[in-house]
C-alpha cells in the first residue's frame, strides 16, 4: 500500500494556473499514473495519464490546457493547470491507472470569478 497526498489546489479566476503535487510514499516507478477529478454530483474520472518513461494521456476536455509530469526518483507528479475554466471546478485526485490502493484526500480546485 502507498500513500499518495495531493496539494496545490486553491481558488483561481477563469483563465488562471494552478499546479498540482503528488507525494507518494512509495515506489511509483513500475506504475502508469494519473490525476483524477470528482466534481459535484458527478463520478470521479480520469484526466491525465503518464507511464513510466514519460508518455501522456489527456481527456479531451483538458487536451491543450492541462500537462501531466513525474519525478521518478522523487516519487512525484504534478499537474500544470492553464487557462482554467469554471467547469473544471473539483476535487483532484491522484492515482495509478488503474487504482490499487486506497484514495487520498485529494485537493479542491474551484474556478471562479
Amino acid at each position: 500500500q502507498v500513500q499518495l497526498v495531493e496539494s496545490g489546489g486553491g481558488l483561481v479566476q477563469p483563465g488562471g494556473s494552478l499546479r498540482l503535487s503528488c507525494a507518494a510514499s512509495g515506489s511509483i516507478f513500475n506504475y502508469v499514473m494519473g490525476w483524477y477529478r470528482q466534481a459535484p454530483g458527478k463520478q470521479r474520472g480520469l484526466v491525465a495519464s503518464i507511464v513510466s518513461g514519460g508518455s501522456t494521456w489527456y481527456a479531451d476536455s483538458v487536451k491543450g490546457r492541462f500537462t501531466i509530469s513525474r519525478d521518478n526518483a522523487k516519487k512525484t507528479m504534478f499537474l500544470q493547470m492553464n487557462s482554467l475554466k469554471p467547469e473544471d471546478t473539483a476535487v483532484y485526485y491522484c492515482h495509478t491507472v488503474p487504482p490499487r490502493w486506497d484514495w487520498g484526500q485529494g485537493t479542491q480546485v474551484t474556478v471562479s470569478s
